[in-house]
């Protein structure tokens, strides 16, 4: 071993592989947590609106996913989406789609990597949501009632309003997570087809665990904790400037 300062920096900065390991890696974060908090907040307020045996029943399994591990989701959804016995292949051929490609195409990986995602990490979402809603207090609401207030425009300036740390919590959380997804890509695809999904996450498991680079691994790893720490350290500092102009009020 020698010492080489910079170098490996460099190096990584003059990649082409680097720079498509970072957008997939923003538009795989993108995409998960966008749809994650908007499913999950509009699930979470169809299942609150009515407080019956069903929809408790519900709320029980739509936490099912929390508690599979990501790569057994992964298998799960393999299984779901073969082209033989998947049912969700059986169901698109109700519609007259036959041999979707799901991870095996360039231009639907990313698409079916999101689903099992989303599918996984919702329920953390409608969890915070949930316990959010279940905390506001009841007498701003039925205030806008007796006064004729429309649903919209309760969600709009009561609910909404003060959902905000709990959809906070939930964007901060699901962002760090899948910035640095690492356990679904690898069990779907390692990365592919081709580099399809090789974010920074599995190109620097890739240079140091298969080709033993572990010098060249470790800006990749470096890089992605400090984005991930200048995206969180801003969204909890614009959140607590929030709450401090609001407490200010």
């Amino acid at each position: 071993m020698r010492f080489t300062g910079l170098a490996n920096w460099g190096e990584m900065f003059r990649e082409p592989a680097f720079w498509h390991a970072v957008w997939v890696t923003v538009k795989y974060a993108f995409v998960t947590t966008v749809s994650e908090i908007l499913l999950g907040l509009g699930i979470a307020l169809l299942i609150c609106k009515k407080d019956n045996s069903f929809s408790r029943a519900l709320k029980v399994l739509l936490v099912f996913p929390l508690m599979v591990a990501p790569v057994i989701a992964t298998i799960i959804w393999q299984l779901m989406t073969n082209t033989s016995v998947g049912i969700l292949e059986k169901f698109l051929n109700l519609f007259g789609v036959y041999g979707f490609p799901w991870a095996s195409s360039p231009s639907t990986a990313l698409f079916t990597a999101a689903l099992i995602d989303i599918w996984v990490y919702t329920p953390f979402v409608i969890v915070l949501v949930v316990a959010g809603i279940n905390s506001l207090p009841k007498s701003p609401f039925e205030s806008a009632q007796i006064d004729g207030g429309s649903p919209w425009f309760t969600f709009k300036n009561l609910t909404l309003p003060m959902l905000k740390p709990f959809l906070y919590i939930a964007l901060i959380f699901r962002l760090m997570a899948s910035m640095q997804e690492y356990g679904i890509i690898f069990a779907l695809t390692k990365g592919g087809p081709g580099d399809t999904l090789m974010n920074l996450s599995l190109t620097a498991y890739n240079k140091g665990f298969a080709f033993l680079k572990f010098g060249e691994a470790m800006p990749y790893i470096l890089f992605l904790w400090v984005i991930i720490y200048i995206i969180s350290k801003k969204l909890v500092s614009n959140w607590l400037l929030v709450q401090k102009k609001a407490s200010g009020r």
